[in-house]
C-alpha cells in the first residue's frame, strides 16, 4: 500500500514562504505521478499543481503561477511544494496524491494558514 506523510505546514504572515514536503514509502515511486491539492473551509477541494513520472512535466493551477513551485526527489520518494507570496486565500488543508494506473492515494493533509 502506498502511504504519503506530509509535513512543513503551519501558520504563516502575508507574503511568507513555506515549503511543503511529502514523503512516499513506495520504493517505485519514481512511476507515480504526484499531485498537490487544497481543501479551504466551505470549499471544494481543488488541484494545486501536479508533477508528472520520468520527465518530471509540472503544471499549475492559474491562481499559483508565479508564486509556488512544485519539484520531486526521486532518490528520497519525496514531493515538495515550495510556497512563497502566500495570501491569506492561500489558507487551506493541503493534500498530497499519487497516481498511477487510474488510482489515487492520499496524504493525511497538512494545515496552511495566511494570517497577521
Amino acid at each position: 500500500q502506498v502511504r504519503l506523510v506530509e509535513s512543513g505546514g503551519g501558520l504563516v504572515q502575508p507574503g511568507g514562504s513555506l515549503r511543503l514536503s511529502c514523503a512516499a514509502s513506495e520504493f517505485t515511486f519514481s512511476s507515480y505521478a504526484m499531485r498537490w491539492y487544497r481543501q479551504a473551509p466551505g470549499k471544494e477541494r481543488e488541484l494545486v499543481a501536479s508533477i508528472s513520472s520520468g520527465l518530471k512535466i509540472t503544471t499549475y493551477a492559474e491562481f499559483v503561477k508565479g508564486r509556488f513551485t512544485v519539484s520531486r526527489d526521486n532518490d528520497k520518494n519525496t514531493v515538495y511544494l515550495q510556497m512563497n507570496s502566500l495570501k491569506p486565500e492561500d489558507t487551506a488543508v493541503y493534500y498530497c496524491c499519487a497516481v498511477r494506473s487510474n488510482r489515487y492515494y492520499w496524504g493525511q493533509g497538512t494545515q496552511v494558514t495566511v494570517s497577521s
